[in-house]
Order: C-alpha cells, then structure tokens, then sequence
C-alpha cells in the first residue's frame, strides 16, 4: 500500500461512524508491525485531538502484542533453546524499543567480569562460592523486597539497569552466567519460590539466588513442600525447560498487574500464557 493510502487510511481513525472505525481497524492490523512507523508519525501531529491518539495508542499496542505473541509461538516452536531471547521477547511487552543485541551486549560484559575470577579444576561447592561473591558482591545484584510485585521485576533489561529483581529474573540471569562458565545450573520450578540446581553426574544441590545464592538440599525442599501441605512432585525436586521458565515469568506478571487492578493486562498476559502453554497430551 501506498504512503498516501496508508495516511488515508489512518486519517479515518477520527471518524465518529463505529462501523468505518472497525474496518479501518482491521485493515490496519492486518498489515502488521511494519504500519507503527507512521501511526507514531501520525500521533505526534494529532496533539490536540486526544480521542485520535488514544485510537491510535491502542492500535499501536495491539500490533505490538500480535507481533509478540507470533514471535513467542516462533521461538518456542523453534525448541525454546535460547532464554535470553524468550526473556527479551517477554521485556518488549513494556518495551518494545528494546534489543536483544543490546541485552546481549550487556550480558556478555558480566559474562567477561566473571570469567576473570574463574579457574579450571574448582570444586562445585567453590564454584557456587565465587559464583555468589561476584554476581551479589562484585556486581551488586539483589533481591527487589521493596517493590517485590512490581512488573518491572520480571523485565531482564530492569534488572540489568537496576541491579534489582525478584526471584525468577535474578535465578535467569544467575543461570545464564553460570552456564556460560561452564557451571551445570537449571532452574527449578518450586511453588512460591523459583531457583536453581546444580546437577552433574550424582552430585545435586539447590541454590536459592534471591536469598544471595543458599546453598540447600533436597530434604530442605521436602520441608518446604511440607509446610505447604503439598505432595511432593519431581518437578519441585527437577530441573525444568525454558519454555516452562518463560511460562513462569508470565505467570509473575499476570500477577503483577493483578495486584494493581490492571483487568486488560491481566487477560492479555493470560493470553500469552494460553498460547504458549503446550496441549496436554491426550490418553
């Protein structure tokens, strides 16, 4: 479609007739993500129509979701490999800007200050040792209490800039170094609380990163469990996949923006989560 069209088409966003608004709608989401560019332009020249900016703004954040949950469904259907990639996917809900090469690029700065105090031959335990004092000590990551439900917490790019997260962001990111470093770390899906494992061979131990890297032990989940008045289940014991890590992160936000009142932001994390969750496999 032609610019001019395009500008046409979009001009009727004004239009008071709800049926024109509808098929301007739809024609409008049916070109896609490539269609922001100018309804951005657009909004910036419509300052004193408010009505024209919020039906724009609603167009614009509806393309976005459609674009995120498509790339989701890709990334997953390509074997969930990459969690820096599902986690910048999920940040670009609230910041759709953002980059994963700019992610990237500050991942691989913390990857390059850890590796400067590794050396070939440690002992597990030692390794979570130093693992701890540079990711909480050198680098100064820790656990967001204040503002413990906020959205922000689930956002790797907030996390990154504030050094601040929740349980599940700080594990991801812990996770993400430590692999990298050579450290057999997984996370583990635990009711209430996300962390991690450490698990090569027969050796296997748990690491709680948002209480600055505990080390526990499995009858230490046992107790937990307990207390909950839950029956164990391997995954609370088990490592768990990306996909079902992302799962996790969109579970926290719909959380979030329960916690605030949010009902639209509620059914669109739910949404994602409905989308992106595998069929159960029938008997």
């Amino acid at each position: 479609m032609e610019i001019r069209e395009l500008q046409a088409l979009i001009s009727l966003l004004d239009d008071t007739d709800d049926e024109v608004q509808e098929i301007v709608g739809q024609k409008l989401r049916s070109l896609g993500e490539e269609v922001i560019p100018l309804l951005e332009s657009y909004w910036e020249q419509s300052g004193f129509n408010p009505l024209m900016q919020k039906r724009i703004e609603d167009l614009i954040h509806e393309l976005q979701l459609n674009t995120l949950t498509a790339r989701l469904l890709e990334w997953r259907d390509a074997g969930a490999t990459d969690l820096l990639k599902g986690m910048w996917l999920v940040a670009t809900y609230q910041y759709p800007d953002l980059t994963l090469e700019s992610l990237q690029r500050q991942v691989d700065q913390l990857f390059y200050e850890a590796w400067l105090e590794f050396r070939h031959g440690m002992h597990p335990a030692d390794q979570i040792d130093k693992m701890n004092y540079v990711f909480f000590r050198k680098m100064k990551f820790a656990a967001n209490t204040r503002n413990f439900h906020s959205a922000a917490n689930s956002m790797v790019n907030v996390l990154l800039e504030t050094r601040r997260g929740n349980p599940i962001s700080l594990c991801i990111l812990y996770l993400l170094l430590g692999r990298r470093l050579g450290l057999p770390l997984y996370g583990v899906n635990l009711p209430n609380l996300f962390v991690l494992t450490y698990k090569q061979d027969h050796l296997q131990f748990y690491i709680n990163v948002f209480n600055r890297g505990l080390v526990f032990e499995r009858k230490d989940i046992d107790n937990f469990i307990a207390q909950l008045n839950l029956a164990p289940r391997p995954g609370f014991y088990e490592p768990c996949s990306h996909l079902e890590i992302i799962l996790r992160v969109l579970r926290n936000l719909h959380m979030a923006f329960e916690k605030i009142g949010d009902e639209g932001r509620m059914r669109e994390m739910q949404g994602l989560l409905d989308r992106l969750s595998p069929i159960p496999e029938t008997l």
